[in-house]
């Protein structure tokens, strides 16, 4: 295959002509729309079971991956890599997931000529080291949560330096993420036993059983840093995201500005995530992510070489469009965004709609979506892959789509949100669409007093009521119904006004039928 290069004509710096977007679902879609905005023509790739997907039929072009598990399908990178080839694609958008973090992905892509949309697959294979990114962020100046993040693995070794950090501590695996591989250990008699457990785990879910330790943070918020980085060296920072409301340690509500930033704490950070990435030699999107203890110290947890599912609410208040950056900076444009130039303004909150019961540990849930109606208004933004009539499969993960409202201020905008939460009709399959609505109607949640902790805090026991979808949600999904079902009085009507133009056309068809 051909290696691209970018052409300059007349100081105009040209796109690619074609991507293949390796993801499914509504990053897929997201990526797919930027393009076409820009003019680059798509190739989108699916298993059997997404067929009828929105991002399929949305594409230039699809390709049938086949079987529908992801080893066989989004993960088969050989597979990918030939319809690239096949398709004459010169680069690859990963979206985020599957293959997003994958360094051999990235390096395949780089090794035919491909132009892989994120960095360089040796900084995605240090930042997915947590040992090695810790220990590279100390040496650049970036705190990080004290700890030990050594390469003996005895237990000897880990029960001596875990007595030196004290209780409470985590166990944390150096591979991965999601929780798995994770002990909190609350004294010295649990820590050999724990590190045992979370080797083992470790060593199941990544193929790889070492671990770190580091000091517990007692009700910590996470927040991290969005950034962009072009291959000129030239990094900039996008403000924080607030992520600390987290269900089995993944996000499910995130907001920006966090209800906790002061200008002074704002600006000392965004220069460490600068700092960062500068560190490693970073390019594109990325993010860098902190813990904040209770005294506002922040300290590097780690960097995610991709762009964030929570993008759209830095996009609400920067009005900086994340997706067409990263195909500029891959193109090898340079930033024309300086720091001293970007500002925030608003406020903006993402939820995240799974397929997943809340009142069951938050299990999948699966089966065909029977009605989909999100809620319409000024400012509000759904980030959807769904449609009526969709099945949602165990296969993948039971994100169905993106609830962001921008106001003016955090206020207005916890009023929005709650308007459109109790208005977003999924029928179907299980959501947790009522669970969202009560945890940002909680006083703490609305005080800004978060913390990772705040689901096991306050809705470790939660269930949802008998009557199921919210009143609001029945009286949209009754209007909604009306309406449709009201169609030939609606007809009639018109054709009763003299002054109709429908009177005048005669029969007409709609869908094969005369009317």
């Amino acid at each position: 295959m051909r290696f691209w290069k970018k052409e300059d004509q007349n100081g105009v710096n040209n796109l690619f002509k074609k991507i293949l977007v390796a993801n499914r679902g509504e990053i897929a879609i997201r990526i797919i729309k930027a393009c076409q905005e820009m003019g680059v023509k798509t190739v989108a790739i699916y298993s059997k079971v997404d067929k009828d997907a929105i991002h399929v039929h949305l594409a230039d072009e699809s390709v049938n991956l086949g079987d529908p598990t992801p080893i066989e399908s989004y993960l088969n990178i050989p597979k990918i890599i030939k319809i690239a080839g096949d398709t004459g694609s010169e680069a690859i958008h990963p979206g985020y997931g599957f293959l997003a973090e994958n360094p051999d992905f990235a390096k395949s892509c780089s090794d035919v000529g491909v132009k892989f949309i994120g960095p360089d697959s040796k900084v995605i294979s240090l930042m997915g080291d947590k040992i090695a990114a810790k220990t590279t962020m100390e040496k650049a100046g970036v705190p990080v949560i004290p700890g030990y993040h050594g390469l003996k693995q005895d237990n000897e070794t880990l029960i001596k330096e875990g007595r030196k950090i004290g209780f409470p501590l985590l166990v944390k695996a150096t591979a991965g993420g999601g929780g798995k591989g994770m002990r909190i250990v609350t004294s010295e008699d649990l820590l050999e036993q724990s590190i045992e457990g979370a080797k083992r785990e470790s060593k199941s879910a990544f193929g790889d059983d070492s671990v770190f330790l580091e000091k517990y943070l007692d009700k910590p918020r996470h927040i991290e840093f969005q950034i962009l980085a072009d291959e000129q060296g030239n990094v900039i920072h996008l403000f924080e995201r607030e992520c600390s409301i987290q269900r089995r340690h993944q996000k499910i509500i995130e907001e920006t500005p966090s209800p906790v930033m002061t200008p002074p704490l704002r600006e000392k950070m965004g220069k460490a995530a600068v700092a960062a990435a500068e560190a490693v030699g970073y390019t594109n999107a990325g993010t860098v992510e902190f813990m904040i203890d209770g005294n506002l110290n922040f300290y590097f947890m780690e960097m995610n070489t991709r762009l964030q599912v929570e993008h759209p609410i830095t996009e609400a208040t920067t009005g900086i469009d994340l997706a067409k950056w990263q195909l500029r900076i891959a193109s090898g444009d340079k930033l024309s965004l300086k720091q001293k130039d970007i500002s925030q303004r608003g406020h903006a909150i993402e939820c995240r709609i799974y397929a997943e019961d809340p009142a069951n540990g938050f299990l999948p849930s699966t089966g065909t979506i029977s009605k989909v109606e999100p809620p319409k208004g000024p400012n509000i933004r759904d980030d959807s892959g769904i449609f009526s009539g969709i099945e949602i499969t165990p296969y993948y993960d039971p994100l169905l789509s993106k609830l962001v409202v921008y106001a003016e201020n955090r206020n207005e905008c916890l009023n929005k949100l709650k308007w459109a939460l109790s208005r977003y009709v999924v029928l179907g399959v299980t959501t947790n669409i009522s669970f969202l609505n009560e945890v940002i109607k909680h006083e703490e949640f609305i005080k800004g007093n978060i913390s990772t902790h705040f689901i096991d805090d306050y809705f470790k026991n939660w269930t949802i009521a008998k009557d199921g979808l919210p009143i609001d949600a029945i009286i949209a999904l009754a209007v909604y119904d009306s309406i449709h079902t009201k169609r030939e009085e609606i007809v009639r009507y018109k054709e009763a006004d003299p002054h109709s133009p429908w009177k005048h056309v005669g029969r007409w068809r709609v869908g094969g039928r005369g009317i």
